[in-house]
């Protein structure tokens, strides 16, 4: 379920892709952590929102504030939960992301990415959080679901990927068109890989 991301490819390569005309033109990065700022794309168009929602005012079926930061969301409950109502849906685009195998301290990190080269569209919900002095900031949280065969070995969970053609569907469908979309991605596409030199204090 992604823990990390990462994108380094030039961001006219990742506007065509998106089909949008503009996006923000930042540096390649080849670790991005919760809590930094993403790109999303929205059905407003393309918005730097931060990793990880903090879902201050939401209660969880027991009447309880969510403290937590969450920075993923299981397909399975996602439109279930109360701390999830009145949520809007994103895109977030990678070229992959980055998981760990091992005991603390001997971990492995391990690179997943597509076979073909091409870029991943993450399923994501959003909100906005108000800071103190009410300042918002919009946020957002991956959807993850069941893994599929690449993926298994590495983790129980994996970040629901969205064909091209149903970007769309995604962000402006109702309710009712979204859980088809939240399901493992087709095996055999992707690639997985020890991920070296990788500067994990990053940003």
């Amino acid at each position: 379920m992604p823990g990390r991301v990462f994108l380094t490819r030039p961001m006219a390569e990742v506007a065509a892709w998106l089909g949008t005309e503009e996006v923000p033109n930042d540096p390649p990065r080849a670790n991005i952590a919760p809590g930094q700022e993403v790109l999303a794309l929205t059905a407003q168009g393309p918005e730097r929102m931060r990793w990880g929602m903090i879902p201050v005012g939401r209660k969880n079926a027991r009447g309880r504030p969510v403290m937590e930061t969450i920075i993923n969301a299981r397909s399975e409950t996602v439109f279930d939960k109360s701390a999830f109502e009145g949520v809007g849906r994103a895109i977030l685009p990678v070229d992959g992301w980055y998981e760990w195998t091992g005991k603390t301290r001997r971990k492995t990190a391990w690179a997943i990415r597509p076979r073909d080269g091409e870029m991943l569209g993450f399923a994501a919900i959003t909100d906005t959080w108000t800071a103190p002095g009410g300042l918002k900031v919009p946020q957002l949280a991956v959807v993850t679901c069941e893994p599929n065969a690449d993926v298994r070995d590495i983790h129980h969970r994996m970040g629901v990927i969205l064909r091209r053609a149903d970007f769309g569907i995604w962000l402006s469908g109702d309710e009712a068109a979204a859980p088809p979309l939240m399901v493992p991605w087709p095996d055999g596409l992707l690639q997985v890989e020890e991920a070296l030199g990788v500067d994990w204090s990053g940003p």
